[in-house]
């Protein structure tokens, strides 16, 4: 097979001192490399080095030899010339990558235009085509706003691949994404290696790695601790952290029995129905939500199920019913964990001065932070970045601390685990169960995990595309 990239000893280093050590990979053109890992383990740190767009204080070193040009990480000028035309980057969190004023349409066209250098009838055609491919028929016209997080991957997606990239470099494709939608991009990324193409792709989702199959590296810690082909390595891995990874999946929890709701009801809604886009995404909706009770929703991306936790907050309107909440309690104390942490922090603060703002401006403990950090497995010196320099997994662990500074009785959990790997998913789903029955907070968690939603959460509503909008509610789940 042709070597379409070769790095060599890239590393990366920052102020606190070596975070990814020497790693040399081959990418050969029609055979995926997957590198698989829990958040903070340097996988990111890595393609950002081996496409020259690691953040200011950040340098790599080594070398990597893109179609026979070798080039320095550490003069990142070099990759530029590169990026949409040899290089093709799908970023971590979608809202980096797309226009906050452009159409979806749009951004998808601009890539066939200015790099693929069609028409600009053409380019729309061609964008339209993309969009149609992953399902998002009647969304072009839409700003990133106005898409849900998995809907927004998917544009990300056809965005970096418009300019005819001969590598396509993937950081966590799946993530946000149901089963199905996750198997869209795996054939989506796969299609990618027809011809002398190549495909790099990072992960913490098991699964895709799994099913991507070809090459496989597992990183922990900023070193490469296992390597080989994907099917050896997850059938007979050789490492103890390999083993934890694959034994952490959601479909391997214990299944307990689900606790009936004692507590008094926190929040109630009757009625509820709201249409978005000339759909009915659910109607008729009557529920209460106890003190301590985890309520679990599904269902496939973009049926909803953002929306009606945004409704339950009132951050969002129904078209028809009504939501009751109990007049005594603040509403400071009805929170939601976004889906994508990126648009719940100010860019230009660093993650201490967001936490900092949250104590002075409510006269919250300060002592806390370093208690659920630890608990959290968070890094004091992450406090001095912004929101950009860490993981995508990192800023959602800092995301769900900073709301559990505010002691909420009702919080709306919009897939919290989504930018997570298993292992530290199932610490941080252990964690908020704990907190809900250990404080009586009631819990909203939305996810595409079928499979965790089950194991976790006392009921389950699933909302459903094609079936009249209609929800049904069942009694599943796990006990405290």
């Amino acid at each position: 097979m042709t070597i379409v990239l070769r790095a060599e000893g890239v590393a990366v280093h920052g102020a606190e001192g070596r975070l990814v050590a020497p790693i040399s990979l081959t990418l050969k053109a029609g055979r995926p490399f997957t590198i698989l890992g829990e958040t903070g383990s340097g996988k990111s740190l890595l393609l950002q080095a081996l496409t020259g767009t690691l953040p200011a204080g950040l340098r790599a070193t080594g070398s990597v030899t893109l179609a026979g040009r070798t080039l320095d990480p550490a003069q990142p000028h070099q990759f530029r010339p590169l990026w949409g035309r040899m290089v093709g980057i799908l970023p971590q969190e979608p809202w980096r990558a797309l226009d906050p004023l452009m159409s979806a349409e749009a951004q998808v066209a601009e890539g066939h235009a200015l790099v693929a250098g069609l028409s600009r009838a053409e380019a729309r055609a061609a964008a339209r085509r993309d969009l149609s491919a992953l399902g998002l028929d009647g969304a072009g016209g839409r700003r990133p706003d106005q898409l849900s997080g998995g809907m927004a991957q998917r544009v990300a997606f056809a965005a970096a691949r418009a300019g005819g990239a001969r590598i396509m470099i993937a950081d966590e494709p799946s993530k946000g994404l149901d089963a199905a939608r996750r198997d869209d991009i795996i054939a989506l990324l796969m299609r990618e290696l027809q011809g002398d193409a190549a495909l790099l792709t990072i992960t913490h989702d098991l699964e895709l790695a799994r099913s991507m199959g070809g090459d496989l590296a597992v990183m922990l810690q900023g070193r490469v601790i296992e390597q080989g082909p994907a099917a050896r390595v997850l059938a007979a891995p050789q490492q103890d952290y390999t083993r934890r990874l694959i034994a952490a999946d959601p479909a391997a929890w214990p299944q307990g029995r689900p606790r009936l709701a004692q507590g008094d009801v926190v929040l109630s809604a009757q009625g509820l129905g709201i249409t978005r886009g000339g759909r009915e995404l659910f109607r008729d909706l009557d529920l209460a939500v106890a003190a301590g009770e985890i309520l679990g929703v599904t269902g496939p991306s973009g049926c909803g199920k953002s929306t009606l936790g945004d409704v339950l907050l009132g951050l969002v309107r129904p078209d028809r019913g009504s939501v009751m909440r109990p007049g005594a309690i603040s509403g400071l104390r009805y929170q939601k964990l976004f889906q994508d942490p990126p648009s719940a922090f100010a860019p230009r603060a660093t993650l201490g001065q967001s936490l900092d703002d949250l104590i002075r401006r409510h006269g919250l403990s300060a002592p806390r932070i370093p208690v659920l950090m630890e608990r959290l497995r968070l890094r004091s010196s992450l406090l001095s970045r912004h929101p950009d320099e860490v993981s995508g997994g990192e800023l959602q662990r800092v995301a769900l601390l900073r709301v559990l500074l505010l002691d909420p009785v009702f919080l709306f959990a919009d897939e919290p685990s989504s930018r997570l790997d298993l292992i530290t998913q199932a610490e941080v789903m252990e964690l908020l169960v704990q907190v809900a029955r250990d404080s009586g907070m009631a819990l909203l968690v939305v996810s595409h995990d079928a499979e965790l939603i089950r194991k976790t959460a006392d009921r389950v509503l699933s909302l459903e595309q094609g079936q009249d909008a209609a929800l049904a509610v069942s009694d599943r789940g796990m006990s405290g």
